[in-house]
């Protein structure tokens, strides 16, 4: 007769898989380090990557303020700042037959609605990703700066294009574009990633030539504003083109003097002397062809092509000559008042 064996009812507990204490898997500890540090890499890239968009997103913006300022340089050299006589609509409709005059202000209006929604978009974007609460608050700036100048532009239509308006709506337009550079500039992967301080060369009285510089830039831009919209005070815009170029010839040899070495002031400084240059021609070709154009009943389209490109090139005097003194305040030693646009200051290479 065969017995069962009696079994066993309170069974022990398995035997530890080998390689570690509770069952761990030889290599789960690493697996469990790299999937973390995976994790990490992932949430850098993704701030990068969301730092760059916001860069490229405020290049576009601030490209389309530029051809917004070309779009009311053609209105005024056109003469249609009246071809639409109401706002905010063109005659009564969204869309007005686009004939005429009506093609230079109602494009005006549309490409200023599209700057408008961009810099909205900017501005909040900024709110939510940006870490600097200056850039944030620049951001906001902006586009109260976008919905003053709409305002000015339907208040220099209904009014019948008064010139104390005229003039204010074209100088807070190249305000705006120093508002959307800046952004841009302070947004980029450069501008965050930090400099190496240079030692002291002068830096001072170089930081405040370079801000008085870009703030006579601006002062010429009105003088030239209140010209093309009064027609008059030529002698004052002459001497004023003067100044900026004595200012500007004095910048730019500080720079080679003492900073050839420095590749964001001399790049800066190359492009602020070439723009000048052009800026002079288109000046001079400006006031010759309105002298031969003073008889035309409508303005000739040689006449219209200088004068938008003469308006244009200041307007890239203008924010070049800010960019060189912000730059300047960011890679010179004494930049205090700058240096919270920036990151923290780290040590790379020029």
């Amino acid at each position: 007769m065969v017995t069962e064996a009696p079994r066993n009812t309170n069974p022990s507990p398995p035997a530890p898989l080998p390689g570690g204490e509770g069952g761990q898997r030889p290599g789960e500890g690493i697996a469990r380090l790299n999937a973390s540090f995976c994790c990490s890499e992932l949430g850098i890239n993704s701030s990068v990557s969301g730092a760059t968009w916001l860069h490229r997103f405020a290049l576009v913006a601030t490209f389309c303020t530029f051809v917004l300022i070309i779009a009311g340089a053609l209105v005024t050299g056109n003469e249609a700042g009246l071809a639409v006589p109401d706002w905010p609509l063109s005659y009564g409709s969204l869309m007005p037959p686009m004939v005429g005059g009506i093609r230079y202000e109602h494009g005006h209006r549309m490409i200023a609605g599209f700057v408008g929604l961009l810099t909205t978009v900017l501005a909040f974007w900024l709110w939510r990703r940006e870490s600097r609460r200056s850039v944030r608050m620049l951001g906001f700036i902006a586009l109260g700066a976008v919905v003053a100048q709409g305002i000015l532009g339907g208040i220099t239509v209904l009014f019948f294009l008064p010139t104390i308006i005229s003039v204010s709506h074209a100088c807070l337009a190249q305000a705006f574009f120093c508002l959307m550079v800046s952004l841009t500039l302070v947004t980029s992967p450069g501008w965050r990633q930090g400099v190496r301080q240079l030692e002291a060369r002068g830096n001072s009285f170089f930081q405040r030539l370079c801000a008085f510089t870009t703030g006579f830039i601006y002062l010429q831009l009105i003088l030239g504003a209140a010209l093309r919209h009064s027609r008059s005070g030529i002698v004052f815009h002459l001497v004023g083109a003067l100044v900026v170029t004595v200012l500007v010839m004095l910048v730019v040899t500080r720079v080679l003097r003492y900073y050839p070495d420095v590749s964001s002031l001399f790049r800066a400084a190359l492009v602020l002397s070439i723009l000048l240059l052009a800026q002079l021609f288109l000046g001079m070709g400006s006031y010759l062809m309105r002298l031969a154009a003073r008889q035309d009943v409508q303005p000739a389209l040689a006449m219209v092509t200088i004068t938008t490109a003469h308006v244009a090139v200041g307007a890239l005097v203008l924010v070049t000559s800010l960019i060189l003194t912000l730059q300047s305040y960011r890679v010179l030693p004494q930049a205090n008042k700058m240096r919270r646009f920036s990151a923290a200051p780290q040590k790379v290479a020029l």
